[in-house]
């Protein structure tokens, strides 16, 4: 049970700098009155936006904060839960968020809604929606019960009952149920994938095994073919070898001309030179009649002769010039000739060294072959392997099949789990249990508030009203009084009912402004005959009758605008 102790709020909506704190543990009834605008519902809003992080009423986040102030918005809320004493603090501007144990900070690692989410989940279980419906009555945004979708409905009489849980375990399943589809899917891939490989091995094997003479026969053909251009590279190289040993007899003489060769050059330079030699001396006799060196007179006689003998010598050597020359053009002719033939026979030589590198190639290849077709002709070798890898796809195809079955298996007790998880399954069976407890409850506090109808609601929580005097009706052709005694008669139940069940039972009761329009007098007495005997209950009763209501309540919090803020009068 959460025993609610106090709430404390101050920059709140039209709320000061000082704070206001309101006892919410005091027993009994409190009346809550004031002017419009004073500030009463204010409570309300701040008991909401501190547990659940919204307002009551359907204000914006960013009007919470005093609109004067600007800043210092904090909410403070104490209770207990067992022998645990808890405090939340919330604020805006700055953003505050606080859970505190026994005077202890819970870890704020988390996200704040992470935060949010452990405070609703694990500490005062409950969340916005059934706070609302089993703590607080409003006439402002409040929906009450008969006024939501039966969806809804169904939500807030399943976290009534503590039985939400089945809810999330149904989620929790249909995700495991869509993973363990996909498994499935998978699993059925694999198997198909391993028969498919099956099937080619299977295949594989016995091409292997019929078609080896075929590959046999085709590779001996290949062996016979370049055997063959072996045997063709073989005789050319014999023929190259008789064409180079020709070539070579035709230049047997090779060293002897390159002989003679180098000697007529010689000849011819030592005839130049001589013959240079002469010419410089009989342009000196021609030229001269005086020795330059010793400056004597050149006798005429040996003048002649000299000139004479100088031009019979010039004339021998070129003769023997010319006569060279000719020889040598011929030794030089001759070269060329064995020169050329020289690069014939290496031409040859790398022709026949590339027919040698060929044949090689062609043995290799031979020898290759001759090795698959000895592997062919062992049928034992030449499947073993292939046979090796069915055997291998046959024992993961087995495997596959073994692990499909499992998985359809889990699915099977993963279907039945979450059928017992849906509205149909265990809640249903929970629920019924409890209708008649609801409708019992119902129809008395109806009864109690003067309202005598018979009230039913099903399994889907589609209610059926029947009255005395009518046949079946349903909440909406009921007046706008009839209606508030309903709203009433649930609320009134789902809190018996919350005792009963120890989930979101609270010593709190707010009803804002319920007494003020829709109940006549009766109805208020009859009211106020339920709400006083509620025992260990503080009831917090907001309304404009103060004047008529004052001396019906324990306590009375009278809330007024002073200079534009909001106080306890």
């Amino acid at each position: 049970m959460i025993e609610f102790k106090t709430v404390r709020y101050k920059n709140f909506l039209s709320t000061g700098q000082q704070f206001i704190e309101v006892p919410l543990n005091k027993g009994g009834t409190t009346l809550v009155i004031g002017d419009n605008g004073s500030g009463k519902s204010t409570m309300l809003d701040a008991l909401c936006f501190g547990l659940f992080n919204r307002p009551f009423r359907d204000i914006k986040k960013d009007q919470i904060v005093n609109s004067i102030n600007e800043k210092d918005c904090i909410v403070e809320i104490e209770f207990n839960i067992g022998s645990n004493q808890y405090k939340i603090v919330r604020g805006i501007k700055p953003n505050k968020f606080e859970i505190w144990c026994n005077d202890k900070m819970l870890n704020q690692d988390a996200a704040a809604k992470d935060y949010q989410k452990h405070l609703e989940d694990n500490i005062i279980r409950l969340n916005f929606r059934s706070f609302t419906q089993v703590v607080i009555l409003g006439s402002s945004s409040f929906v009450p019960f008969m006024r939501l979708q039966p969806r809804w409905r169904r939500m807030v009489v399943e976290e009534i009952l503590d039985i939400e849980i089945f809810t999330r375990m149904n989620f929790l399943l249909r995700e495991k149920n869509k993973n363990k589809d996909e498994e499935i899917r998978s699993a059925d891939f694999s198997v198909n994938l391993f028969e498919e490989k099956i099937a080619d091995q299977d295949k594989h094997i016995q091409d292997l095994q019929y078609k080896n003479k075929q590959s046999i026969e085709g590779k001996q053909s290949t062996i016979e073919k370049e055997e063959a251009g072996r045997q063709q590279y073989v005789e050319d190289i014999k023929d190259l070898d008789r064409e180079i040993s020709q070539l070579r007899d035709k230049i047997l003489d090779e060293t002897e001309v390159k002989s003679k060769h180098m000697k007529f050059h010689q000849l011819e330079a030592k005839l130049e030179s001589n013959c240079n030699k002469h010419k410089t001396m009989l342009k000196f006799f021609e030229e001269n009649d005086d020795c330059p060196t010793c400056k004597q007179t050149i006798n005429d006689i040996f003048k002649t002769e000299q000139i004479e003998n100088r031009k019979e010598k010039l004339g021998e050597i070129e003769k023997g010039m010319s006569e060279m020359s000719s020889s040598i053009q011929k030794i030089e002719s001759r070269m060329t000739t064995i020169q050329n033939t020289v690069i014939a026979i290496r031409e040859k030589e790398m022709l026949i060294e590339r027919f040698k590198t060929s044949i090689e190639s062609i043995d290799r290849y031979i020898k290759t072959i001759s090795g698959d077709i000895d592997s062919l002709r062992d049928e034992k070798e030449s499947t073993g392997e292939a046979k090796g890898v069915l055997k291998q796809l046959r024992e993961s195809f087995s495997e596959a099949e073994k692990n499909k079955l499992k998985l359809k298996e889990e699915k099977l007790y993963l279907e039945t789990a979450r059928e017992l998880m849906t509205d149909t399954g265990i809640k249903t069976k929970i629920i019924k249990q409890y209708l008649p407890i609801m409708n019992q409850l119902i129809n008395k506090n109806l009864q109690n508030l003067d309202f005598y109808v018979n009230f039913t609601l099903d399994a889907e929580f589609n209610e059926t009203i029947k009255s005395r005097y009518r046949d079946n009706f349903n909440y909406n052709n009921f007046s706008e009084g009839e209606k508030l005694r309903i709203d009433l008669s649930v609320l009134f139940t789902w809190r018996e009912i919350a005792k009963i069940k120890n989930s979101t039972n609270t010593n709190l009761l707010i009803l804002d402004e319920v007494l003020d329009s829709s109940l006549d007098s009766s109805g208020t007495e009859e009211f106020m005959k339920i709400i006083n005997s509620l025992s260990n209950e503080n009831v917090f009763v907001i309304s404009h009758k103060g004047d008529i209501l004052v001396d019906k309540f324990t306590q009375v919090i009278k809330y007024e605008k002073y200079k534009n803020f909001t106080r306890v009068a």
